[in-house]
């Protein structure tokens, strides 16, 4: 399915189709902490990490020049890695050269972007970084998150590539993979930004289950564009999932499109389903509420009408300081919702 080619705001139109990805078959990298490296803060002594392809990467020392695609990049920040990062590649700035949602904390300006929208890679620019190691997303088996496939093979040869899965799977096992990966990259998982990150999401969490228990609302995970509506499958999303494990009600289409991360519907139909709350997608290639009145059958949804709308980060940050906001919001937006549906 590659529809998103032209469409990009729904990256999981990206996707390649692939057989669901249980708990089960996420690996367990070398040592207890998913991932094994040895030597000081200069990265000396051998190095190797076991990714969700069950593909284990060796190196001579711990990786220092390291290209990542966004997301990525953003969640190992999170937890505590801050310079080996030289490259990064997807949704990084914004026109006015601000930081793209999907950036997260990154300090963008220190990193060079290889690309910034669906399909660029500039691969030398790639090759004059030196890098050690490739890392991005998976949303569906085997398929390296906006690598492009034309020039897919140039880049796997410039360096090792791991990738963690983030899709078809509760999001907190992405969040685990990615602080393993953070700790065998040289991350003290014991700082107090991590810990303190990782109490806000448990109590963000907590808060939430309870939340749910007494507040019987319906959501609606969703995304717009100017000729197609989205309804998200809870099934298959990493981060609806995991909100969905907590007692979150969501809508469930009836009909996936292939790939399984969403239906989607044309604007005549968009009425399809209905909600008391709709969770929609924020990314910037996405259409938010300013740019949809024009669209009748929006205008007519019952919680459009009632102004409940929350904003979803549809790609999380696969870590406890990018979850937790998200998990806040979403409980807000339930605690003060009313039953319109």
């Amino acid at each position: 399915m590659r529809q998103a080619r032209a469409l990009p705001l729904s990256r999981r139109g990206l996707l390649t189709a692939g057989g669901a990805l249980g708990l089960g078959a996420l690996v367990t990298a070398c040592g207890d902490n998913g991932g094994s490296g040895s030597g000081g803060d200069d990265g000396g002594g051998s190095w190797s990490f076991t990714d969700d392809r069950k593909k284990k990467i060796g190196l001579d020392s711990r990786p220092q020049h390291i290209v990542a695609y966004i997301g990525a990049a953003a969640a190992l920040y999170d937890f505590g890695i801050e310079k080996q990062i030289t490259g990064v590649f997807g949704p990084t700035t914004l026109k006015n050269g601000k930081p793209d949602v999907q950036a997260g904390d990154f300090p963008v300006d220190r990193a060079t972007s290889l690309g910034n929208t669906w399909g660029q890679f500039n691969v030398e620019k790639y090759a004059s970084l030196s890098p050690d190691l490739l890392i991005t997303n998976m949303f569906d088996p085997g398929a390296l998150f906006y690598i492009p496939d034309d020039s897919k093979k140039k880049i796997l040869q410039l360096a090792p590539s791991l990738a963690i899965s983030t899709g078809r799977i509760s999001m907190l096992e992405p969040i685990k993979r990615y602080a393993a990966l953070a700790e065998a990259l040289g991350a003290d998982l014991k700082a107090k930004k991590v810990t303190d990150a990782k109490a806000r999401f448990e109590k963000a969490t907590e808060t939430l289950r309870k939340t749910v228990k007494s507040h019987k609302i319906k959501v609606m995970a969703c995304s717009a564009s100017a000729d197609l509506f989205y309804v998200s499958n809870p099934k298959i999303n990493a981060d609806l999932i995991y909100f969905s494990e907590l007692g979150v009600d969501f809508v469930v289409p009836e009909k996936p499109d292939k790939g399984g991360y969403f239906e989607s519907l044309s604007w005549e139909n968009a009425d399809k389903y209905d909600a008391d709350v709709l969770f929609l997608d924020n990314r910037t290639a996405t259409l938010q509420p300013g740019a949809l009145t024009s669209k009748p059958t929006w205008s007519k949804l019952a919680a459009v009408k009632a102004g409940q709308i929350t904003p979803w980060s549809s790609e999380p940050r696969f870590s406890y300081a990018g979850a937790a906001p998200l998990v806040e919001s979403l409980t807000k937006a339930i605690q003060d919702a009313k039953k319109v549906s």
